[in-house]
């Protein structure tokens, strides 16, 4: 029974310093970081169909991300 406790307190601080390892929290990206990821998917979808409303669509779906 000691054991299982003792393994348990083990495997919960090994949790805390691998969650004070990370160098983020999950979730967050910065804007530009966003918008870069975000235009060469924008410019294939121009070439790829050959018109702007891909482009606008996109470009609205960045802006509703960055808006949030």
């Amino acid at each position: 029974m000691a054991d299982t406790a003792a393994r348990t307190i083990i495997r919960a601080q090994g949790r805390r310093a691998y969650a004070s390892l990370a160098a983020r929290p999950s979730g967050t990206r910065h804007p530009l970081v966003a918008t870069a990821m975000v235009l060469p998917l924008a410019a294939l979808l121009v070439v790829l169909f050959g018109g702007w409303d891909a482009v606008v669509t996109q470009a609205s779906s960045v802006g509703v991300m960055l808006g949030r």
